[in-house]
């Protein structure tokens, strides 16, 4: 079957609407390039049926993570949402949740193909600390490429006030805490060895399915730390030291 036809996105937009986002019907079949062609898919009918692409995530960039999951290249996602720091979820809003500790960077300009370090870094107009939330809704470790397909977990960003690029990203500290516990650290070096990586890896594979980064357009660089679980009655605060602080929390009931 050719992932490209439409009745392929059709089969997977109507899981969707019965709520199975990792359809037993394609486990196992999918390569992580047809698994990209479908999450293009899927987010172009989310568009038409009303959603807005804000942005892109790029997910997997530490080498541990890569080389767990069998995928020696990072991945990306689409952004479809963003709420401020401090937004409060309900209780039973989320599935299966978790958080991860970013930089999200803004762009100013368009970026497309092949592009170095410098060109990446001019590119950006401003950088927010954030969490990118994620929900596990599908075995994620077994079928990686049907969570490619589903948005690689994605479902909203948190985001912080906006300041200018800092000049040195791979020595920023990310302090996370956990209802008031410090609960891990890490610093950008975690991300690629420097957060624009993930900027000049995206521009290059979104050329690959004839996409590109636009001017105006959030892109989430990857995690400094683990990915750490999100529960009810969870209050989030982490502080990217030089940059700022993004809050979240969970309703208890």
């Amino acid at each position: 079957m050719d992932i490209d036809d439409a009745a392929t996105i059709d089969s997977f937009w109507e899981a969707r609407g019965r709520g199975e986002f990792f359809p037993a019907a394609w486990f196992d079949r999918l390569t992580i390039d047809q698994a990209y062609r479908v999450q293009l898919g899927l987010i172009a009918r989310r568009v038409a049926a009303g959603e807005r692409q804000i942005g892109w995530k790029v997910g997997l960039t530490a080498k541990a993570m890569q080389q767990q999951f069998g995928c020696y290249e990072p991945v990306f996602g689409c952004v479809l949402r963003s709420d401020p720091s401090g937004h409060a979820f309900g209780a039973s809003e989320l599935i299966s949740p978790g958080f991860e500790n970013e930089l999200c960077m803004r762009l100013g300009r368009d970026l497309s193909g092949t592009i170095g370090l410098d060109e990446a870094r001019a590119a950006i107009d401003t950088v927010y600390p954030s969490l990118e939330i994620i929900e596990t809704r599908g075995p994620f470790t077994a079928q990686l490429a049907l969570a490619l397909a589903d948005n690689a977990q994605q479902k909203t960003v948190i985001l912080g006030d906006p300041v200018t690029l800092p000049a040195v990203l791979e020595t920023i500290e990310a302090t996370v805490m956990v209802n008031g516990a410090v609960a891990g650290s890490g610093t950008g070096d975690a991300v690629l060895g420097n957060p624009l990586l993930s900027i000049v890896w995206l521009a290059g594979k979104l050329g690959q399915f004839g996409r590109m980064l636009k001017a105006g357009e959030i892109v989430m660089t990857g995690s400094f730390t683990r990915q750490f679980p999100l529960s009810p009655g969870d209050r989030v605060r982490t502080e990217f030291s030089g940059v700022g602080v993004v809050e979240t929390s969970v309703a208890a009931t």
